[in-house]
């Protein structure tokens, strides 16, 4: 699915289910915490931390896909094409940070 699809997609679920957007202040409370939920997964299960019980049916795909919705709904709301940016932001990180990668110790 293109990204331009999948913004239709939740701007279709927003009239149909959502009654309108919240405010750009509150998605970006959302984005904070659906983020969080995401570290907390990915802290416990692939970090250091111990996994608590509670923790252990979280489906991280779940978790990063409530991230993309209102990421999703944030562009929606302030008239940005996600598609085209993201595409323009991968040939900028191309031109920028491909002779950075390749030469970085670190990465071989």
């Amino acid at each position: 699915m293109s990204i331009k699809k999948a913004q239709q997609q939740v701007d279709q679920w927003i009239q149909n289910h959502g009654v309108r957007y919240f405010n750009e202040l509150t998605n970006m409370a959302q984005l904070t915490e659906e983020v969080g939920e995401v570290a907390r997964i990915i802290a416990r299960r692939y970090g250091e931390q111990s996994e608590k019980q509670s923790d252990k049916g979280k489906d991280l795909g779940e978790e990063l896909a409530d991230v993309l919705f209102v990421v999703l709904c944030l562009a929606n709301q302030t008239g940005i094409n996600l598609e085209e940016s993201f595409n323009k932001k991968l040939e900028i990180k191309a031109k920028r940070d491909h002779n950075r990668h390749q030469s970085n110790k670190k990465l071989q």
